[in-house]
């Protein structure tokens, strides 16, 4: 037996077509997702290899300059770029391009040069083909002492609380560029070294807290930074938190947020 299909009528030619009309068009879904997710990552990247990368300061090296809690900007494109320079450490080529010797007094991140991994932050003082030397606590570059002037003494605490004085002196380098350094002795083990020449393509980086800083003066740790190891310059200082205080701990911030040190630039 053969069935006969019902003729259509004007009514329900209507409701098909209505119901094709008011059907909601498809999202992208996960491929869409997929694509915003992308094209951030390749945003990420490209801020981080040719722009900006923002540190983290976790030591006293730097100190009176740089306080652990600062987070700071680093420009990637001050020293040109090179394999330590582009973002999450990819191995994209070798060398350096467009690259600028730093200046003297330039606070910069670099990989330690004997793993090439870790990030340290000091103070560019010696260029290539100087000679750097201490004596006596002071800073010696191409033979002629560098001048420090003494100035009021920057107070800390101890672990029970109490304040303790270190004697504090401004710096002028040759090129005419001053930063404050602390000193806690005259006497100490790095304040009398033998003289440094500085290798082509080098230079030699000391942190600001002279008696408490792993640099350039110990060889064996640190010693002459490639040119190719310096990751950038410190730009300025973005946020900042009362030593101990961890960047999660939010409900601290109120009450441990260095608000006098946000967006200061750094010198």
């Amino acid at each position: 037996m053969t069935l006969n299909r019902p003729a259509a009528t004007p009514d329900s030619e209507n409701r098909k077509q209505t119901a094709v009309i008011e059907k909601p068009k498809e999202a992208g879904g996960f491929g869409e997702t997929l694509k915003t997710v992308f094209y951030a990552v390749i945003i990420a990247f490209g801020v981080r290899t040719f722009a900006y990368e923002p540190f983290n300061i976790p030591s006293g090296s730097m100190i009176p300059t740089l306080l652990i809690g600062d987070y700071l900007f680093v420009s990637k494109f001050s020293y040109g770029y090179s394999k330590h320079t582009v973002a999450f450490g990819l191995p994209v080529f070798e060398g350096r391009v467009f690259d600028s010797t730093p200046e003297r007094g330039d606070v910069a991140v670099f990989k330690l040069p004997r793993d090439n991994k870790t990030d340290y932050i000091k103070r560019v003082v010696g260029l290539p083909g100087d000679t750097v030397q201490v004596i006596g606590g002071v800073l010696h570059i191409n033979g002629q002492p560098v001048k420090r002037e003494r100035v009021s003494d920057y107070v800390t605490r101890d672990a029970l609380g109490r304040e303790v004085p270190i004697t504090q002196y401004r710096e002028t380098l040759p090129n005419g560029r001053t930063h404050l350094i602390i000193e806690e002795t005259d006497r100490g083990p790095l304040d009398d070294t033998p003289i440094y020449r500085v290798p082509e393509g080098h230079v030699f980086m000391m942190g600001d807290n002279r008696d408490n800083s792993l640099d350039s003066r110990v060889p064996s740790q640190v010693g002459y930074v490639p040119l190719e190891n310096l990751v950038g310059r410190a730009e300025f200082i973005f946020f900042s938190l009362d030593e101990g205080t961890r960047f999660y701990e939010l409900w601290r911030w109120p009450f441990d947020l260095r608000f006098g040190r946000l967006f200061e630039g750094v010198t």
